[in-house]
């Protein structure tokens, strides 16, 4: 049957060092998807034919996969389904499309918790459902302890004197750990204090066939970004970072709305890529026949909105950017701009640092907070300001101006030992000057603004009000990692232009990471943005911030390679 389902003599797969090797070379044969999901639910069918048939659940399944081979369904997995086909042949539905809950697990252990004695009883019926964590089947009394999806949980006593013998018998043969389980009964404290339900009735609200993992175990890097899902089940940090994130956003937006901003929708797919130095994603619209880019950044469509009069703007948006994963950065990620028409660089500034102080506020309670490592971070008091050219030149112990030229700051690099890009000009080599003395502990106390970029690396910021060659951009930096960046936004279509012509070249050059000329966006600016301050900030890092975690922690759903 292995091969009659679809794994063809002499197929071949290539290992990791580009050889082509045979299926006896490779160990086991090779499956696509489709043809081990077939064998699988083949696999399924014969165990519920076994069932149908009389067979016991033992006999029913294949427990060494003597007939399925390797790619079919471990022993575990085939009994839960063999459980399924016996509830189905006793006219059970494994998965009802309606449980009548009319309490939580959580409103009734806020009800009753430490009102009732051991041993107390009360005749309040309540009905709940939550999964099945923990079991003990005795004699004539099992012990299940539901948890709901907040993780709080209640302990179930199923009685054989409450709820009759065949009913005890089916719960012991059917209910797994995992599954969702429906418990009717009176609130009690068992004989040892536990606050608990004793069923009057019970049903399997959905039964699961995959087991947990050891939930007295630390879960694995792997089990947290490839199975998310069951990471939230075992571990109370990856659920609370799933609520501190709604809590964060929750709260950006409500500042927005306090201050009058609206929030927008922008395309996604995009026939020029812009608004950030980044390498895009490219797709194709088979209705165009056109290639397209993933949005790698919101901004100009957002200054297109104050082109058309709506003068505070903002969006929550997904972008990708096709680039190396760390700690920090992923291909996918959420980011939030802001735009406020008659603003600037230290307008907006005070708007972000409000957005941060708030978030904090709203889901930790307070702007200091604790961190995964047990350290606390204060986002309260006064922000540190330094400038970019002044603490380059401090720590370089020469001045640094931006007249100083390319061969000078490459001798400083090679001298350094600064990595060198290969297409690169006066603005690449200030940061990457400046990033090898400054980044990496900058913020480490106090959230710090580093300000007054040079020009070449900000080709949509406004040249600055009194230093020549430089820009009116602000990067925020925390505990070493780059937070949010700000800026006087460019509204000068002329200026504009020439930018965007200096990315052009660069980008014919070999800069992957440079913007392209996008003429409608100039011709919005020809109609007249009114002066303006533009911020940007990552999601996914502000949890990082104020949490301490990485960015996989923090985002709910990771995009891992997949293992085969």
């Amino acid at each position: 049957m292995y091969r009659l389902l679809g794994t063809l003599e002499g197929m071949s797969e290539t290992n990791e060092t580009g050889e082509n090797r045979n299926d006896e070379e490779a160990g086991t044969p090779v499956m696509s998807t489709v043809e081990r999901a077939e064998l699988r639910l083949k696999q399924d069918e014969v165990i519920a034919e076994n069932i149908n048939q009389g067979k016991s659940f033992d006999d029913a399944i294949d427990p060494t996969n003597k007939q399925f081979g390797p790619e079919g369904q471990p022993e575990q997995v085939q009994m839960r389904v063999a459980k399924r086909a016996q509830m189905l042949k006793d006219g059970v539905a494994p998965y009802p499309v309606v449980v009548e809950v009319s309490d939580t697990i959580s409103g009734v252990r806020a009800k009753y918790e430490g009102k009732l004695g051991a041993g107390d009883e009360t005749e309040d019926v309540v009905s709940i459902a939550g999964r099945v964590l923990f079991l003990r089947n005795g004699g004539g009394l099992c012990f299940v302890q539901l948890a709901a999806g907040d993780g709080t949980r209640i302990q179930g006593m199923i009685s054989k004197k409450e709820v009759g013998a065949d009913s005890l018998k089916a719960f012991k043969q059917f209910v797994d750990l995992g599954d969702h389980l429906y418990l009717k009964g009176r609130v009690i404290a068992s004989k040892t204090g536990e606050l608990s339900i004793f069923v009057s009735e019970w049903k399997i609200a959905a039964k699961a066939l995959q087991p947990l993992p050891a939930l007295h175990k630390d879960l694995t890097e792997d089990v947290r970004t490839r199975k998310p899902y069951v990471g939230m089940i075992a571990d109370e940090k990856m659920r609370d970072m799933v609520r501190s994130r709604s809590k964060v956003v929750a709260s950006l937006r409500n500042t927005f709305a306090k201050d009058d901003f609206l929030e927008v929708e922008t395309p996604m797919l995009q026939t020029v890529h812009g608004g950030a130095a980044a390498r895009p994603f490219v797709t194709h619209m088979n209705a165009f026949d056109m290639d397209l880019y993933l949005r790698i950044a919101p901004e100009l469509f957002l200054k297109r909105c104050l082109v058309g009069g709506i003068e505070r703007v903002f969006e929550i948006n997904r972008d990708f950017r096709n680039e190396g994963v760390d700690g920090t950065h992923a291909p996918e990620f959420t980011m939030l701009e802001a735009y406020q028409a008659y603003g600037n660089y230290d307008t907006i500034a005070v708007l972000t640092k409000k957005l941060i102080q708030q978030s904090a506020i709203d889901a930790f309670g307070s702007t200091k907070v604790t961190l995964l490592d047990g350290s606390e971070y204060d986002f309260g008091g006064e922000w540190k300001e330094i400038a970019m050219y002044e603490s380059l030149s401090e720590s370089l112990g020469e001045e640094i101006t931006p007249e100083t030229s390319v061969t000078h700051l490459g001798a400083i690099a090679d001298k350094l030992g600064v990595e060198r890009d290969d297409v690169e000009n006066h603005g690449k080599l200030i940061e990457h000057l400046w990033e090898h003395f400054y980044e990496d502990g900058l913020g480490a106390e106090i959230p710090t603004f580093v300000r007054d970029f040079p020009v070449e690396t900000s080709p949509l910021v406004k040249g600055h009000r009194s230093k020549q060659g430089v820009v009116e951009k602000w990067d925020l930096y925390v505990r070493g990692f780059e937070l949010a960046t700000g800026y006087s936004e460019l509204n000068d279509p002329v200026v504009q232009r020439q930018r965007l012509v200096d990315q052009a070249r660069d980008a014919l050059a070999g800069d992957v990471e440079a913007m392209d000329i996008d003429e409608d966006f100039l011709e919005a600016l020809g109609v007249g943005m009114p002066p303006a301050g533009g911020m940007g900030m990552g999601i996914d890092r502000l949890l990082i911030a104020l949490t301490g975690a990485t960015i996989r922690e923090t985002i709910t759903f990771p995009l891992v390679k997949p293992l085969d």
